[in-house]
């Protein structure tokens, strides 16, 4: 069933989250397919805080192949370990990067991304993707973006 989002921008980052998060829920809820709940998360997110990049890696064959996006043309496969969405993988947690030219090995898929949050999406003790947002901001995301993203991914699995 499509929903409309009330969006809220007029307010504190933190508050735009809790706003969000049970709009995200209420959309999801009663949806078996991943993809299709990855791809309106994502959707909400971009709407929301209309940040460069939003979306999804999901880890096949020992690889991050991209999954539902927001935003231009992205890599397309990313390996463990590399750049700052397999850095998250490999390390199992949520790495902030406030310069992504700073970043050993970062995989410029845009060159007008300057800042990056990546969150690894487990499923028991292991991890299943990623959840990268990327900003053309330098030092755009922070703990309050790290703490509510973390929210949202656990609605995924429930």
């Amino acid at each position: 069933m499509a929903e409309d989002l009330k969006i809220v921008t007029d307010i504190s980052k933190e508050a735009q989250y809790r706003s969000l998060i049970p709009q995200i829920e209420a959309l999801i809820s009663g949806e078996t397919d991943q993809i299709a709940n990855l791809a309106n998360i994502a959707a909400a997110l971009k709407e929301q805080f209309n940040w460069f990049w939003v979306g999804f890696y999901l880890v096949k064959n020992d690889q991050l192949v991209l999954g539902p996006f927001q935003g231009p043309v992205a890599c397309t496969r990313i390996h463990k370990g590399k750049g700052v969405c397999g850095a998250s993988w490999l390390q199992e947690e949520t790495l902030i990067v406030p310069d992504v030219d700073a970043f050993p090995g970062h995989i410029a898929c845009a060159s007008a991304s300057r800042s990056e949050i990546v969150l690894p999406i487990f499923k028991g003790t292991e991890v299943i993707g990623v959840l990268d947002v990327d900003s053309e901001h330098l030092a755009h995301f922070d703990e309050i973006d790290a703490k509510y993203l973390k929210e949202i991914i656990n609605l995924i699995h429930g």
